[in-house]
């Protein structure tokens, strides 16, 4: 194709072309198109300057297509149909009758999570759509919703454009997990206990500090730094170490390892708001709306891990002020100290 797209033809007399040529004649064409002979004939003068070549031939009163006329309708036409119903007709969307894949970002604590209740929800309302999930976290949600690798993402997020919306869809709170059966904390850990424990911690930066190290600027006893809650619980299992994590995190690894147990952190310690992000510029698709409502009814239905996410709560004070040289988001709300960590 030429890549400049006919940089001395105008489009618009393609419109014009092809109503005279349905037509057969110039006047009842001007009649359609409400414009005056002089300025069809005028605009059919241009296109055949710019095509190089007649596109009609006088017939008795009326016009005849000649042969690049007739080759040029049979192009144009159905191109021409479908820009306008493009331009003027909103699309349709069922459902029940859509085959659409959407990929979906997710954070690895969303994916266990959201996505088997999402399937759930599909089997029964949209049997043909398919789902790709990629992981993203707070560092690269921001690049795979503005190049669009993704439609949308649930997990947290720190700064962001005002391109990309953002709807909180709950807002969990930490607790301690462990083994009982190779190290005894009790339903609450002193602070004394707890510091002087061995930690496996998650760390999305790859090192030794979490979330605690940044909201209270104290060091844990860490003997395991992992890169996402996945294996926490295999982690766990059979040790004496102690992990802070997302409650729904604890009850979702409690599925598999039931014999774990949780006991309250001996401090406030907020987390941050599990987000719905997607680029306002695809406010207006229908099916991008049907999964964010489908979402949302996901998250915001009381349930178990099992089921679906954790329904939306008011999430306690931080104690301690917000991490040294934390960004401020985008929109009014602060960020929550430590985001940019795990757990």
């Amino acid at each position: 194709m030429n890549t400049d797209y006919g940089r001395n033809l105008d489009l618009n007399l393609l419109r014009v072309f092809v109503v005279v040529a349905e037509r057969g004649s110039v006047t009842a064409a001007a009649s359609e198109l409400y414009l005056t002979q002089p300025a069809v004939s005028a605009a059919l003068r241009r296109l055949n300057e710019a095509v190089g070549a007649p596109l009609f031939a006088r017939q008795g009163r009326g016009l005849a297509l000649t042969s690049r006329g007739a080759r040029l309708l049979d192009e144009a036409r159905p191109h021409l149909t479908a820009l306008v119903d493009a331009a003027l007709h909103p699309p349709t969307f069922d459902p029940k009758t859509s085959d659409r894949t959407f990929r979906v970002g997710l954070s690895d604590v969303t994916e266990a999570l959201l996505v088997p209740a999402l399937l759930r929800v599909f089997e029964r309302e949209a049997p043909h759509m398919r789902l790709i999930v990629l992981p993203v976290q707070f560092r690269t949600v921001e690049e795979a919703l503005v190049t669009r690798r993704i439609d949308l993402a649930v997990t947290v997020a720190d700064e962001l454009p005002t391109s990309i919306r953002r709807k909180s869809l709950y807002h969990g709170s930490f607790v301690c997990l462990f083994d009982p059966r190779h190290t005894r904390v009790g339903k609450r850990i002193s602070e004394e206990a707890y510091f002087a424990h061995e930690h496996v911690i998650v760390s999305y930066n790859g090192d030794l500090r979490g979330i605690v190290e940044d909201v209270l600027h104290k060091t844990r006893n860490v003997r395991c730094s992992v890169p996402s809650f996945a294996n926490i619980g295999a982690i766990l299992d059979g040790t004496s170490l102690l992990a802070t994590v997302p409650q729904e995190v604890a009850d979702y690894v409690r599925l598999a390892f039931p014999h774990l147990a949780t006991a309250e952190k001996p401090f406030a310690l907020a987390g941050s708001p599990m987000e719905l992000l997607w680029l306002a510029a695809r406010d207006d698709d229908p099916a991008m709306r049907y999964l964010r409502d489908a979402i949302e009814r996901i998250s915001s239905r009381p349930s178990t891990p099992s089921s679906g996410a954790r329904p939306a709560q008011r999430a306690a004070p931080a104690s301690t002020p917000p991490t040294r040289g934390a960004r401020k988001r985008s929109s009014p709300r602060s960020a929550p100290p430590g985001r940019r960590r795990g757990a």
